[in-house]
């Protein structure tokens, strides 16, 4: 499984009405941390994807939401689950600490 390009238009649709939890990444290809954890949240994707959608949001392209949502840094990883924002880092981080963050939010 791929992750999930999320836009300002299917916001809504992709992460808010989503049935499973959604971690959201919120990135921009000008972001050197953002393209470090890039790899690790597409194997996320892979390993994980039946429990929770791993989803991007470039903030370039789509502003709208990330501005909404009160993102100041990037990359910021959004957990949501039933339609809620549950939990958030900013930062990157190794996957090793991107699924114990995941597991603590009660996803794994």
């Amino acid at each position: 499984m791929a992750t999930l390009k999320v836009t300002d238009d299917s916001f809504e649709t992709d992460v808010l009405k989503a049935e499973k939890p959604v971690l959201l990444d919120f990135w921009a290809e000008w972001c050197g941390p953002c393209k470090q954890i890039g790899p690790a949240l597409e194997q996320l994707s892979d390993e994980i994807g039946e429990k929770v959608t791993i989803a991007k949001m470039n903030i370039d392209d789509s502003p709208m939401t990330p501005s909404k949502l009160g993102v100041k840094g990037i990359p910021t990883l959004m957990l949501f689950k039933d339609g809620q924002m549950t939990s958030m880092k900013v930062g990157p981080m190794p996957k090793g600490k991107i699924v114990e963050w995941l597991t603590e939010a009660g996803v794994e």
